[in-house]
């Protein structure tokens, strides 16, 4: 599972990373980048491969020895954003800092966003990507192995059932409490939103997607947009993807 997620990673990268950044940022292959929650890998392998200077962070040491097993040429650090000393563990500021699909797992926004400013250069990028709590597949119920995983909005049910469910059709405890677990951390739009005004982030893109990009490479679909429009987009998108700026 560790190899498809690393060459998962580097395609998305390539066909629709790269091409996504080459537009809005025209100086991307120029920029200093930090990928929070760089899992295998696969995006920073890419960007060596492109001779763009990147750096990861991440918090399983396990995914970290599987990215050094894929290239040991890879800049990884083994650590939490929310940790109040790692900006001085990255020790450098960025130009651009790429999370995806990380901020919905975790509880303490505060100091993500407060570590996110503190990496970040003046007027630097924050490209951030998630599935919004409300979503068909936010609790990511598409891992379980039985046909549950088919079933949107199965994470927005009461604890008590999901877990129900769970043993109704023998999934593992682990992976039924992990989806109730990622619903409970979910972050809904509204409040993303107001955690970057409060830090004092500002959009330069946002979009919303009935069908979110990497759906391209795991199902070979389409992206597909839809309008913001409150409360709707909430259960209606099952990605957001911003690009924001920082200011002082």
């Amino acid at each position: 599972m560790a190899e498809k997620h690393f060459f998962e990673q580097k395609k998305h990268t390539a066909l629709y990373l790269i091409p996504y950044f080459e537009n809005h940022l025209p100086d991307f292959e120029n920029l200093k980048i930090l990928e929070i929650g760089c899992a295998e890998g696969g995006f920073l392998d890419v960007m060596l491969e492109e001779n763009i200077k990147a750096v990861g962070l991440e918090l399983e040491a396990g995914r970290v020895q599987t990215a050094k097993e894929k290239n040991p040429n890879l800049k990884i650090h083994l650590g939490d954003i929310t940790d109040d000393n790692i900006v001085d563990q990255i020790g450098e500021r960025f130009d651009l800092i790429v999370m995806r699909d990380t901020i919905e797992h975790i509880p303490d926004r505060l100091a993500t966003f407060s570590n996110l400013h503190g990496l970040l250069k003046p007027n630097g990028f924050l490209y951030i990507t998630f599935p919004p709590k409300f979503s068909a597949f936010a609790g990511h119920q598409q891992n379980l192995k039985s046909t549950l995983r088919f079933f949107p909005y199965l994470h927005i049910l009461p604890d008590w059932l999901v877990r129900m469910l769970g043993k109704l059709f023998n999934e593992k405890t682990g992976q039924i409490e992990a989806v109730i677990l990622n619903y409970h951390n979910g972050l809904t739009i509204n409040a993303f939103e107001k955690y970057y005004s409060r830090f004092n982030f500002k959009p330069i893109v946002k979009e919303l997607f009935l069908i979110r990009p990497i759906y391209q490479v795991r199902f070979d679909l389409s992206p597909r947009r839809i309008p913001s429009v409150p409360l709707f987009s909430e259960i209606l998108a099952t990605g957001c993807e911003y690009l924001l700026t920082k200011y002082d």
